[in-house]
């Protein structure tokens, strides 16, 4: 599976949209196998799951799977209204799933099937603007409109005020801007506790700093008690996070600190993005490399958009920071014991099924292994309070 996340217009992730690349001999009882084995890893927030099977000839098999109640099946509309057509909409009105349909040629005879849509979903990459904008308003009675595919910001808002509820694509992993060449005041204090941190500095040190600086403070101890961190008790202050958690524990924490002091209207998306690559490599490294490696690969997924979220270059935010060497050899694309799993986490924000086989291959993972890790990691990202 590769995914895209939906941003809304307050430029947060409200929902996920998965990919499964089938084989070209797969059927949609293929597909609901692999998806039925995903149960008791399947993300339970109210944030919406698109699932779409890619190229595969839709029918009724795909119903032998019971989505959860946050799944949402894409359909293209030939699928309603081609041979398999009659059996995949009676089953649609017998099971009920939450459905998006994919506008395309066939799509006025499908929204009049008797199916109940809840999503109309256009492919930015099909559709000019104008095009867009007068769909989503012909559409709107049958459904919220919705974009998949888009390529900018300016796109993304542009789709936005055509009507569209909501769009998905990367467009906002990439920097909108010339790099600063150092870091702003409020990023220059987190960076100074987390090298204290690093460097074992004194509990009672590392409070004076802290206290420098109230709001971080206030977020960290936020970070530590979210439902993601699975606590079984409240952490009151930094002494008590250290005796609790150890230095090891706490730079990780301290390390996405660094993403909050961000100016970009991006952030919140940005944020999300850092925490899921940062938990998919540390789950895709389980067993794979020591325990004592796993914080590190969590850093430095989370530190794969510290460019974008600081506005500068990564030379000069891994300059201001002391980070082991396999964390900025990934970083910088140098290689190292880390590239791998980073590499293996950015295939799966691409369309491209054939790579992310491929890459888990190399690291030795199975389909299942790489699915599950890639829907725990959306798990602990929605779990997190940012």
């Amino acid at each position: 599976m590769s995914r895209q996340p939906l941003l809304n217009r307050q430029s947060r992730i409200i929902a996920t949209r998965l990919t499964l690349h089938l084989g070209t001999a797969a059927s949609m009882q293929d597909a609901a196998a692999a998806l039925g084995a995903l149960d008791d890893v399947w993300p339970r927030s109210e944030k919406p799951i698109f699932v779409n099977c890619g190229h595969t000839d839709y029918n009724a098999g795909l119903l032998d799977w019971t989505p959860p109640e946050n799944a949402t099946i894409e359909l293209p509309a030939a699928s309603l209204v081609g041979p398999n057509g009659p059996d995949l909409i009676s089953a649609l009105q017998t099971w009920q799933p939450t459905v998006c349909l994919n506008f395309d040629p066939e799509a006025a005879q499908a929204l009049s099937s008797g199916v109940p849509f809840r999503f109309i979903g256009f492919d930015a990459q099909r559709f000019t603007l104008e095009q867009l904008k007068l769909l989503a308003a012909r559409t709107k009675t049958y459904g919220m409109g919705v974009a998949f595919n888009v390529a900018s910001t300016q796109d993304f808002l542009a789709c936005l005020d055509a009507g569209i509820t909501s769009a998905s694509g990367w467009f906002f992993t990439s920097p909108t801007s010339v790099p600063a060449k150092k870091l702003n005041p409020a990023q220059t204090n987190i960076v100074h506790v987390l090298n204290l941190v690093r460097g074992n500095a004194e509990v009672k040190e590392i409070e004076a700093a802290l206290k420098n600086d109230v709001a971080m403070s206030y977020k960290l101890l936020r970070y530590i008690n979210s439902a993601g961190f699975g606590l079984s008790c409240e952490i009151q202050s930094f002494r008590h996070a250290v005796s609790m958690l150890g230095y090891d524990k706490l730079n990780r924490w301290l390390s996405l600190l660094l993403a909050t002091a961000s100016k970009d209207p991006m952030a919140p998306a940005l944020m999300y993005t850092a925490l899921v690559r940062g938990r998919l490599m540390e789950l895709l490294a389980t067993d794979l490399v020591d325990k004592s490696e796993y914080d590190n690969l969590f850093i430095t997924g989370a530190f794969s958009l510290l460019d974008v979220l600081l506005g500068v270059g990564i030379e000069d935010a891994l300059e201001a920071m002391r980070l082991p060497e396999p964390i900025c050899d990934a970083l910088l694309g140098n290689g190292g014991r880390y590239q791998p799993f980073l590499e293996l986490a950015l295939a799966s924000e691409q369309n491209d099924g054939e790579v992310v086989a491929e890459q888990a291959a190399m690291l030795g993972l199975t389909t299942d292994q790489f699915n599950r890790a890639q829907l725990q990691a959306l798990s602990f990202a929605d779990a997190m309070d940012f």
